[in-house]
């Protein structure tokens, strides 16, 4: 093919393309909506064929809800094996998302063209270990949102030792904060509250996410989000995100930044009604815990790779839970007996770090701490701290991971430590004799937890036809989505229809 989708590919270039770049930047676009009051939602989206990846940016654009755009690229161009995916692209083979960096560059422009702007900002997704190759084409195409990190995007998905993973994030960062000079505000979010999707308690993830900006922020970059990932116990979900923007604020209180959470990363209820309760209950802990942006899954996540229609009824389902979480009184309830551990935290930064909670943000401070004393270089120092045990992700086989830190998960969902290994922690949590280490059969019954509890809910005859806020819709099938009121987004200076914030001033 010739012309607007097809021709020879281009070598990329490290200054953005202005006809795509968005003007105020990804992370001011959040900033905007979490100022009106409205969570933003984010669909996982990839497709290879350029057209197809067009249809589903314009559908995320105009769904019923305030919405970030996706590309996911796929599995050869995470890799860095772009032979294999001109391959496929010229045999027809299918991909499991987009090559960005095989396509020509004018191809993705005209994917982008008409579609992103400063009112709906385009992240590009990987999943690599060494990004450079993926940075390179994100900004030749004048995109310059992304995300990942040294550690969250070596150690779960492939076996490049931490220290290059470490030195190629950093020249990805310096790529990123160069586009800086041309007017552009790169945004990077982290993935480290997300090690593993699931079975790794909170303190961890919060760690990972707060040390990966740092990181971030290190190597130039201004605009930045932290990430966390929904998991089995909503009020340990609430206390570890309420902590995670606690220490976000004072340790990154110089640069632009959010909270994004992610909805159930491990095994998927099976039925329509189990993922529907699920994702509307990640929305509703979005807005409890002050995250400014969510990514969303579907009724498919089970089964197969979603469809267009299916990742939109997902964002317009999580958007009306969250303006039915936001129209609701705050709650006074009792704490839970869980809940009564004071914990004090190492005095990271200026902070003192006391709180009440189960011990999350004295564990987080404590290995916060414990990596900023190796070493002034934040990667020098992550990847001395992976050595010495300090950080120790569960169940992760990577040859630069301890392997001894261990995990249970409580019959309320809570998750907690069996074994600490070698990691700064022990005995900031206890409150009782640590629970067994997990044998096969228990792992697997930890792992499918989730599953099973939100597909009996959705079983319960009151789980019937919900809306958003829990009363059937009348007239609605099952499984239908909401119509609620959505909270009306102003751009700064005039009036402007549904999800338009408008440019920044």
């Amino acid at each position: 093919m010739t012309g607007a989708w097809g021709g020879a590919g281009e070598a990329p270039a490290v200054r953005p393309d202005a006809t795509a770049a968005s003007s105020g930047g990804f992370g001011a676009f959040v900033a905007r909506a979490r100022a009106a009051g409205t969570l933003v939602v984010q669909p996982r989206m990839g497709m290879a064929d350029p057209l197809r990846m067009r249809d589903g940016l314009r559908a995320t654009r105009d769904a019923e809800a305030v919405t970030v755009g996706t590309i996911t690229l796929d599995s050869y161009t995470r890799t860095g094996d772009l032979e294999a995916a001109r391959r496929a692209l010229a045999e027809g083979v299918g991909l499991n998302g987009y090559p960005i960096a095989t396509h020509p560059v004018d191809t993705t422009r005209a994917v982008l063209r008409g579609v992103t702007d400063a009112r709906f900002p385009v992240q590009v997704r990987h999943g690599s270990a060494m990004p450079e190759h993926i940075v390179r084409a994100l900004l030749s195409v004048g995109l310059d949102a992304t995300e990942g990190g040294p550690v969250s995007y070596c150690l779960p998905y492939s076996r490049t030792p931490l220290r290059e993973a470490v030195a190629a994030w950093q020249r990805s960062c310096e790529l990123l904060a160069s586009t800086r000079e041309y007017g552009a505000e790169p945004h990077l979010e982290t993935f480290g509250g997300c090690l593993m999707g699931q079975l790794c308690p909170p303190s961890l993830l919060i760690a990972v996410s707060v040390l990966e900006a740092l990181f971030f922020r290190q190597h130039g970059l201004t605009s930045l989000s932290l990430s966390y990932a929904q998991q089995a116990d909503p009020r340990q979900d609430e206390e570890a995100l309420t902590v995670l923007g606690k220490l976000a604020g004072e340790l990154l209180p110089d640069v632009d930044h959010h909270v994004v959470l992610y909805a159930y990363m491990g095994v998927f209820p099976r039925s329509p009604g189990g993922a529907l309760l699920l994702l509307e209950d990640a929305a509703r802990l979005a807005v409890r815990a002050g995250a400014a942006r969510l990514i969303v899954k579907t009724t498919a996540e089970a089964h197969r790779i979603p469809t267009v229609g299916e990742n939109v009824r997902a964002l317009e389902r999580a958007a009306a839970a969250a303006a039915d979480e936001r129209s609701r009184p705050a709650p006074t309830a009792e704490p839970a007996p869980h809940e009564a551990v004071t914990g004090t935290g190492t005095g990271i930064g200026t902070g003192t770090g006391t709180g009440t909670g189960t011990g999350i943000e004295a564990e987080a401070r404590a290995l916060i701490g414990a990596v900023l004393e190796l070493d002034a270089d934040i990667g020098r120092a992550l990847v001395r701290a992976f050595a010495a045990g300090y950080l120790d992700v569960p169940y992760c086989l990577h040859p630069d991971n301890a392997g001894r830190a261990r995990t249970s998960l409580a019959p309320d969902g809570r998750l907690l430590w069996s074994s600490v290994g070698s990691m700064p922690i022990a005995g900031l949590a206890d409150d009782g004799p640590r629970p067994p280490i997990l044998g096969s059969a228990g792992l697997i019954a930890a792992l499918s937890h989730v599953q099973r509890t939100y597909d009996d809910r959705a079983a319960a005859p009151s789980a019937v036809g919900p809306s958003a806020s829990g009363a059937a819709t009348p007239g609605a099938a099952p499984g239908a989505v909401p119509r609620t009121p959505r909270t009306p987004v102003p751009p700064p200076t005039t009036s402007t229809p549904r999800r338009e914030l408008g440019l920044t001033t």
